[in-house]
């Protein structure tokens, strides 16, 4: 029952852990007397123990290599690695030795002996004899020295088919001990199975090409809209030895269905192009297009016949989605537009057409509400996992991996032990080894349960492997090359198997959804974010003449802002929403209305102009300029109204002088606001204002202006004749005429001379 309940990666019963709890206390009993006779009997008078009873760990064996991983008749086993003395005392007449066996009866047994420390005599096997041993005359403290044993397969305790312990050990003498002990340990799992087995797992092995966000809203203002990357990351992952770059060359020989994140695929076919990348306020051109184009080649032929599961584009968290956001309008649609895209990105990039059946939340993990969004979009699969979902049967074996959860929905369940041995830090060789050891044990263990059974098993490991993950998997993989136990399948085929009739199907509770994996969720404000960002891209393109140069880019950004990479990383999630956001503000605020200032009217009708500008690259239409007086009875627009409106359309990197008739009754000023609509009356950009002063020439101020030019003409009537008299005096005078009269007077001009201006003169020319 321990072994069923462990093979669903579920909890049992309450009832049933405490049946468990007391049979291991009264099991463990004579388990612990046992060992403590064993203890005594091990010492013998003469105060000498036997060899190697004490347990320490005062030298770290490190299993670095272990070939071939699953060994058949005729072959030699060679165990390599390395030993580190920890202690702070010399290690003399230390010898290597092998240990296997015994076989393991199960699952959880492998479980239960992978977290085993130290060395137990009567529980771990006896070393093998000379000359498989290996002697090490003296290991100083502080000090590694590498090992490497090598065995026939046929000296090997190996009986029938199984999975049997296996482990390393050192055992030595100090300067404070006299006798030998066992001065440290290392174990790992060793599968046996000769011959090709009479019943075989189907094993389905997703591999994940998924990476985060590399690709802004922004664009060049040029015709082919020459992307811009917020950094080059991308292209160290997809350089040689880089992370993609091991996923696609290790993946293309290997049994196992391709999940893809269509996000990936643009970003890499939008880099092998021009492209542009963010440096500080600037952006400088991207460089490696070759790089890009040699991925996207080998991805293509690595595919190529291959069934290809394309999850949403940008890989939307459901969970974040199903606990935070669905309750924001928008949000759902979003993720049915990440679907739909998915199919025309991997069309596009590919030449092949994608499975979009599936949704794979965050670790397998679900609840009602997460499957619910995950179905919304169109998915009726939803890859979960063992830990993930409530016990409700009995089984004594592991369950095939399709089962029906309800409304027209299956899971497919993935192996939970599987799923996660391939987790942690693989760059060093023991843990990459022990890892392969333990997957290839848990695989012929599983199959052992029952041979009469005909299971699919699935494995979905970690969605973003690092290069040391993919190739310790791929290790694994090519283990199983000759199909002895396994054989594998796809996962659209694995979602068809039939189920098992005892299998669980009952979707836990949202009070069981992971809490760490809840604390990683998109905040609720994120959500409302991206519903902001969309309203205004939604009054945005309307006016657009090229609508697709903007919903295109911004609809992509929009998906990447929910994207699960973002899980633990609030700060650099609400970093790039605010990117989005911002541009975009910056984009629809190159179409505004230019300042005015005050005007005025002298009459009692005018014609206000207001001016309107375009610095986009592509024009704008359906737009209204809308004008407002705010006291019609002082000033009134075009029909006698208070409100004046005339639609705008103007080019790319234009402006256009809009032209209102006005009316002025009262004389006084008048605050005019103006501003920009769409067509549907939403307002677009920021209100203006600007003041008109009115001032209305009546009659009475007309004759009295009238009177004034009269009396200037008078003066410059009598002036004149005043001047005539005196030119005629001075002639009499000379020429017989009549004298000078004392009255006369003087003239008001000289005669004009030809020389030149004093300084600080006026010159009329």
């Amino acid at each position: 029952m321990a072994e069923a309940a462990d093979s669903q990666g579920t909890r049992p019963s309450p009832a049933r852990r405490w049946m468990g709890r007391t049979a291991s206390v009264l099991l463990g009993v004579p388990l612990v007397t046992g060992l403590l006779a064993a203890s005594a009997v091990a010492a013998p008078l003469t105060g000498a123990p036997a060899k190697a009873t004490a347990v320490s760990s005062t030298v770290d064996v490190s299993l670095n290599s272990l070939l071939p991983s699953a060994p058949v008749d005729g072959d030699t086993l060679v165990v390599s690695g390395t030993l580190t003395n920890r202690g702070s005392e010399t290690i003399d007449e230390a010898e290597v030795d092998l240990r296997v066996g015994p076989r393991l009866s199960g699952r959880s047994s492998i479980d239960a002996n992978a977290k085993r420390t130290g060395y137990l005599p009567g529980v771990d096997a006896e070393a093998l004899d000379d000359p498989y041993t290996l002697d090490v005359s003296s290991l100083r403290k502080g000090v590694s020295q590498d090992f490497s044993i090598s065995v026939p397969v046929d000296k090997l305790p190996l009986d029938s088919a199984g999975v049997y312990q296996l482990a390393v050990s050192l055992t030595g003498r100090t300067s404070s001990s006299s006798y030998e002990r066992v001065l440290g340990i290392q174990r790992t799992f060793l599968p046996w199975q000769p011959e090709e087995s009479d019943a075989k797992s189907k094993l389905t092995f997703l591999w994940p090409l998924i990476a985060s966000a590399h690709i802004t809203s922004e664009t060049a203002s040029d015709a082919q809209q020459t992307p811009v990357f917020q950094d080059d990351e991308l292209a160290t992952e997809l350089s040689p030895g880089g992370r993609l770059e091991q996923l696609v060359s290790l993946g293309s020989d290997l049994p196992v269905t391709w999940v893809i994140d269509p996000d990936l695929l643009a970003s890499v076919d939008a880099m092998a192009g021009t492209y542009r990348v963010r440096a500080g306020d600037t952006t400088v051109p991207g460089t490696h297009q070759a790089i890009a184009k040699k991925w996207l080649d080998a991805l293509q032929k690595a595919v190529n016949g291959e069934k290809i599961v394309a999850l949403p584009f940008a890989d939307p968290d459901l969970a974040s989605i199903a606990h935070r956001g669905k309750n924001v309008s928008g949000t759902l649609s979003h993720l049915q537009n990440a679907t739909e895209a998915a199919t025309t990105t991997v069309e596009t990039v590919l030449h092949t057409t994608p499975t979009t059946d599936f949704a794979w939340p965050v670790d397998g993990a679900i609840d009602p509400s997460i499957v619910d969004v995950a179905t919304s979009a169109g998915a009726h699969k939803v890859i979960a996992r063992s830990d993930s979902l409530e016990e409700t049967g009995n089984l004594m074996y592991t369950p095939t991996a399709a089962r029906p959860i309800g409304g027209g929905t299956s899971a497919v369940v993935a192996d939970y032990r599987l799923s996660t041995v391939f987790g942690g830090d693989m760059t060093g060789g023991e843990r990459s080894t022990l890892a392969v050891q333990n997957f290839l044990s848990q695989t012929l263990a599983l199959t052992k349960q029952d041979e009469e059974k005909d299971r699919s098993i699935v494995v979905a490991p970690q969605r973003t492997p690092t290069a040391a993950q993919a190739q310790t998997m791929a290790r694994a993989l090519r283990a199983l090359d000759d199909d002895r136990w396994t054989e594998s399948l796809d996962l659209v085929a694995a979602a068809e198997v039939k189920p098992d009739a005892g299998a669980t199907t009952k979707v836990p509770g949202s009070s069981a959804y992971p809490k760490k994996l809840r604390s990683q969720e998109l905040p609720t404000q994120a959500f409302q974010d991206i519903r902001g960002t969309q309203d205004s891209l939604n009054s945005f393109q309307v006016i657009l003449t090229q609508p697709e140069r903007v919903v295109t880019p911004f609809g992509n950004a929009i998906n990447r802002s929910m994207s699960t990479s973002w899980r633990g990383k609030p700060l650099e999630a609400q970093k790039y929403r605010d990117a989005v956001r911002t541009y975009l503000q910056g984009l629809v605020g190159q179409v505004n209305l230019i300042a005015k200032s005050d005007v005025t009217l002298s009459g009692r009708s005018a014609t206000i102009p207001v001016t309107v500008q375009n610095q986009l690259v592509q024009g704008v239409d359906h737009l209204v300029l809308r004008l407002t007086s705010d006291n019609a009875t002082r000033l009134k627009l075009n029909d006698g109204g208070a409100v004046a409106q005339q639609p705008v359309a103007i080019a790319g990197g234009h402006s256009q002088s809009v032209k209102f008739d006005a009316d002025a009754n009262v004389n006084g000023q008048v605050q005019i606001r103006a501003r920009l609509f769409t067509q549907d009356g939403t307002p677009y950009g920021d209100e203006m204002t600007f003041t008109v002063k009115v001032s209305e020439l009546t009659p009475t101020v007309l004759l009295v202006i009238a009177g004034g030019l009269l009396l200037l003409v008078l003066a410059g009537v009598r002036m004149y004749n005043h001047r005539k008299r005196a030119v005629a005096s001075d002639t009499s005078e000379g020429g017989g005429g009549e004298p000078e009269q004392p009255s006369d007077p003087a003239p008001d001009t000289g005669p004009e001379s030809s020389n030149p201006s004093g300084p600080g003169e006026k010159v009329d020319r």
